[in-house]
């Protein structure tokens, strides 16, 4: 995935054109018939070439290709390739179907009723609390979760592959890389625009709706609205499932930065979620994600070849982040610093999630790992506390940081485009441009839909020049079998009876 287009090389087999290959003389053949053989046996080809190549006819654009109506399956297998890499890019190759089988099992299994006290927790939300109507937290979350980063990993392939490549092709996008590169943007743009407005409308309707104070009342009180915990519990799957994207597909230049800023946001939404801290949550989740709804247009629109429109909105973008992220965030922090110990107090808190009945002052007979424990124990005690208040606040400045990296990168760009250049992200670009030009090892196995027991005297020649297009030159059949010639290997190896000789 991510490669630039591909063919054969001339020195290789070329199967792309084995059904329109010349017809072999008619002459009979004299020996005797042979055993029934398994005809239109799948066939493997391996060739060496580099990525310099022509273009490819593609049959799903991003993991397939086409050949007269013959599906082949490319693979390419890189020099020293080890058993873990060839894994991933069989998953990556895969990924569809993997994901969407696990699913049907799943709903399978939900069909036998002694299964569903088991299956209906991938479905549903735990926890429920029928008194208050809210849900609490626990270990079972973890269900809904990974159901989520199954679905988010088979939506994302089978989109990119189905939906959004196709129409860039359409839309004249033409090389593997590029044709990659928008999908992969144009699906978090998809994505975006469903989870911000949610975020947003859970916002809206939250009593802390343009005040930073309510941000931190009512705690430590974990219990939530169904709307709020299905809203967290899928965002923070999307994350996990990006931390597996960006591992097991094409490393970016960046690599490092998003997986560590990945890691440092995963942690914060699971720090939140289980402490109690969701309104603060939702409310960094929709500053971030306004501005990722406008950076993925912006590189829609630059694949697409609207330059000027991808200029514009490329300024949208800038705006947007310098407001949500360098103005609305810091403004979080400072609510962090000189909110959080005023309304919660240093205080420690005991009982169920959705009732602390008793509150007492921090331990001082512990170790300090007793602040670790509400993250995998729901009725531990809870405190507040300024370790707490100075491990989430640092947490939340070095994104600050990470984003103060990446806007100094974007007004580089804004300036080259002021200066008469294009908007393009320096981000993204790969760290391997120069592998393709590399050698690689490319794999085409032809899957014939139909595997048949026949004998050579069972074989209409007529029938498979016509399926072929073959224009057949008048000759005249001599009857004679001259010694040494080949007409019967050729014949079996051209329609897939025998293996090729080359």
């Amino acid at each position: 995935m991510g490669d630039s287009n591909e063919h054969a090389a001339s020195n290789g087999p070329n199967v792309t054109d084995r059904g329109h290959a010349e017809a072999p003389s008619p002459t009979p053949i004299s020996t005797p018939s042979l055993p029934p053989t398994a005809a239109l046996t799948p066939v493997r080809r391996t060739v060496k070439r580099d990525y310099a190549g022509e273009k490819e006819t593609m049959n799903g654009p991003l993991y397939m290709q086409a050949s007269n109506n013959v599906v082949i399956v490319r693979r390419v297998k890189r020099k020293g390739d080890s058993p873990w890499k060839q894994l991933i890019r069989w998953f990556v190759e895969n990924q569809i179907g993997f994901s969407f089988n696990l699913i049907a099992l799943l709903f399978l299994a939900h069909g036998m009723p002694r299964a569903r006290g088991h299956t209906s927790k991938y479905f549903s939300l735990a926890y429920h609390n029928p008194e208050t109507g809210k849900y609490s937290i626990g270990w079972d979350d973890g269900y809904f979760m990974l159901f989520c980063i199954v679905l988010f990993t088979g939506l994302r392939a089978a989109t990119m592959e189905y939906i959004l490549a196709p129409f860039a092709k359409a839309n004249g996008i033409e090389k593997r890389k590029d044709l990659t590169r928008f999908s992969e943007q144009a699906w978090l743009l998809v994505y975006y625009l469903v989870f911000w407005p949610l975020g947003l409308y859970i916002y809206l309707k939250s009593p802390y709706f343009w005040n930073l104070r309510e941000l931190w009342t009512d705690w430590p009180n974990r219990e939530i609205t169904g709307l709020m915990k299905g809203y967290m519990l899928a965002q923070l799957a999307f994350w996990v499932q990006q931390v597996l994207v960006i591992n097991i597909e094409e490393r970016r230049k960046d690599y490092w930065q998003m997986l560590t800023h990945h890691f440092v946001t995963i942690s914060l939404m699971y720090g939140s979620y289980r402490y109690g801290y969701t309104r603060v949550g939702n409310l960094i989740l929709v500053l971030m994600d306004v501005v990722d709804i406008f950076l993925p247009a912006a590189k829609c629109l630059k694949y697409l070849g609207y330059r000027t429109l991808c200029d514009c909105m490329f300024g949208v973008f800038m705006v947007s982040w310098l407001i949500a992220r360098h103005i609305f965030y810091p403004m979080v922090c400072w609510s962090v610093w000189a909110h959080t110990s005023v309304v919660m107090g240093n205080r420690c808190y005991s009982g169920s999630p959705g009732n602390f009945s008793s509150q007492f002052d921090a331990p001082e007979d512990r170790s300090i790992f007793y602040l670790l424990e509400p993250l995998w124990d729901s009725k531990a005690i809870v405190c507040y506390n300024e370790t707490v208040k100075w491990t989430f606040l640092s947490m939340l400045l070095f994104l600050q940081g990470l984003a103060i990296m990446w806007f100094s990168l974007a007004i580089r760009v804004a300036i080259r485009t002021l200066r008469g250049g294009a908007a393009d992200d320096p981000r993204s670009d790969d760290e391997a441009d120069e592998e393709e030009e590399e050698e690689a090892e490319v794999v085409y196995e032809e899957a014939q839909p139909l595997e048949e027991e026949v004998g050579v005297d069972e074989l209409d020649l007529k029938n498979w020049e016509r399926r072929s297009g073959v224009k057949r030159p008048a000759t005249t059949a001599t009857g004679v079998s001259l010694p040494g010639h080949s007409d019967r290997k050729e014949l079996l190896g051209r329609i897939g009876c025998e293996k090729q000789v080359d």
